[in-house]
């Protein structure tokens, strides 16, 4: 009888399960991928993530991971081949807030603005820039954020901005941040985003 495999409830082109399938991936874990759509998500999900956001994953022994970052620490915790979990956790841990807080903030309201009251879009694409300049300067010094190997914070972040890239390419790729583009560059390019990103039908529970 084979062993029962976690199942990931994911959204294809969300950055936090994106973030959450890389880390997956690195650590060579096997799920049941369950691909969803947000505006019609499954009771079965909803069952055991009330909160109806992706990514999920519930583990064999019901244990239910329903945030990013959660599932990022529990794979890599469980096999960490390329040592993402190797630059100082503090340090890490204050990058991904910087994406995770006011980035993130900046962001929905420069791509979603519509759906934010008195939101002005540039005002708050010209805030996000702060931390995509800290980033740059890291980034200028050496091609991942702590040296020259990937870490978890790399995985973490570039999803984001690679959306907050994809809102105007003309102006994000015109800006002199060389250093960031470069590193998103290589992050999309890689075969490992590409296996992150492959395309899988819409899961639908079992009667």
């Amino acid at each position: 009888m084979s062993e029962a495999l976690p199942a990931l409830y994911s959204f294809r082109r969300c950055p936090y399960a994106m973030r959450a399938r890389l880390a997956l991936d690195v650590s060579e874990t096997a799920v049941e991928h369950r691909e969803i759509l947000l505006r019609d998500k499954p009771q079965a999900m909803l069952d055991v993530s009330p909160k109806g956001t992706v990514p999920v994953l519930v583990l064999p022994d019901g244990t239910v991971l329903e945030e990013s970052l959660d599932v990022m620490h529990w794979a890599l915790a469980r096999h960490d081949p390329e040592r993402w979990l190797a630059p100082p956790a503090p340090d890490m841990a204050a990058l991904i807030e910087g994406c995770d807080g006011p980035f993130k903030h900046h962001l929905d309201r420069y791509k979603y603005a519509a759906r934010h009251d008195g939101a002005d879009p540039e005002a708050h694409r010209d805030a996000a820039l702060d931390y995509l300049q800290a980033l740059d300067v890291r980034l200028r010094e050496s091609p991942q954020l702590f040296g020259t190997a990937m870490s978890m914070a790399d995985a973490a972040i570039f999803p984001f901005v690679r959306q907050f890239a994809n809102t105007d390419r003309d102006w994000f790729d015109a800006l002199d941040l060389p250093g960031l583009q470069g590193w998103l560059a290589g992050h999309l390019e890689s075969a490992r985003f590409a296996r992150i990103m492959t395309k899988y039908p819409l899961w639908v529970s079992s009667p």
